[in-house]
């Protein structure tokens, strides 16, 4: 009876008992030291630019893809009324799509500059709002992507997670990166996060239910098939690319469901990077980030991701995870 529709049904049932996010998915109220979930595209971007306008002291921005007019306009108007802005763009790869954001907000007076180059790639995706409030982002916030791309938010009002995103903000601001980032309540970083995204995989008894854009690090998709040799029921999402098919086989192999969207315009684009264990447990946890599961993404880029218990927050994203996977296609 391992039938995905029995999966779904099972994850629509659970009882969450939280309140409803803007994005619709059940997530903890907002509040001192919460975690609010946003899901894309359902969301749109109100809930993200309404909170990158309350800014009342500092603004900081680190991420991998900027081009929004929206949002640049949002950050101009910011520094525009005092508010101390700063980003951090990424270079290598995508300065041609970053470089009319970086002239546009150095023209109006908001500080940027371009990622440190000791990391193969800045590929962050992170807000901190009046030291306060953080945006953990899978998302980058380029317009073109945004209506038919899956993406997630995790807006984190925990003071150790805020002071730590901030102390790592800074250290790659103005010593390109040299310090260790702050783990905070239940952050993860990258350099260094693969042994930490297997240990989640490894520690699942009953279900790991997993979104993301890439799957080239053998020791996670090594992971991914041990869970379900042994019996954990092991779901993974994401769009087509044949750069993933061997990885792919071996999962489908090892008896992981495995669904895809084809990557066209007007598919869903599976670009959140989820991993959701054991929902409905007690013993439930969750990763979202902007980790890929791939050895640059794991060992060399600068990534930020959060782990979390918060029963709400695993559950509304493994129902996320199991809704994309009924609409998508069986692998074959």
């Amino acid at each position: 009876m391992h039938t995905l529709l029995r999966w779904v049904s099972a994850a629509i049932a659970l009882s969450l008992g939280a309140a409803v996010a803007p994005s619709g998915v059940r997530a903890q109220p907002a509040g001192p030291g919460a975690l609010r979930l946003i899901v894309e595209p359902q969301a749109g971007m109100a809930p993200i630019d309404q909170l990158l306008g309350s800014a009342h002291r500092s603004v900081d921005l680190e991420i991998y893809e900027l081009a929004d007019p929206v949002v640049e306009s949002i950050l101009a108007a910011d520094a525009a009324r005092g508010v101390r802005v700063r980003v951090i763009l990424n270079r290598v790869d995508t300065e041609a799509e970053n470089a009319a954001a970086f002239a546009y907000l150095g023209a109006c007076h908001v500080a940027v500059r371009w990622a440190p180059l000791r990391f193969d790639l800045d590929h962050e995706k992170a807000a901190v709002i009046d030291d306060a409030t953080a945006l953990v982002m899978t998302m980058n916030l380029t317009t073109r992507y945004y209506p038919t791309t899956r993406d997630v938010v995790v807006v984190d009002t925990q003071p150790a997670d805020a002071a730590a995103i901030e102390a790592t903000f800074d250290g790659d601001w103005g010593a390109g990166g040299a310090s260790p980032a702050p783990a905070g309540e239940d952050l993860l970083w990258s350099p260094g996060s693969e042994q930490a995204i297997v240990e989640l995989i490894d520690s699942a008894r009953r279900a790991i239910d997993v979104e993301n854009e890439e799957m080239g690090d053998a020791s996670v998709t090594e992971a991914l098939g041990r869970a379900a040799r042994r019996g954990v029921r092991v779901v993974v999402v994401m769009t087509e690319d044949r750069a993933w098919h061997q990885e792919l086989a071996g999962l489908a192999a090892a008896g992981v469901e495995v669904r895809t969207y084809p990557d066209s315009p007007a598919a869903l684009y599976i670009h959140a990077k989820v991993i959701a264990v054991d929902p409905g447990q007690t013993d439930r946890r969750a990763f979202v980030g902007s980790e890929n599961f791939s050895v640059a993404s794991l060992v060399y880029n600068r990534e930020l991701g959060i782990v979390t218990t918060r029963p709400a927050i695993v559950d509304a994203l493994a129902r996320m995870v199991l809704s994309d996977a009924a609409g998508g296609e069986v692998w074959r």
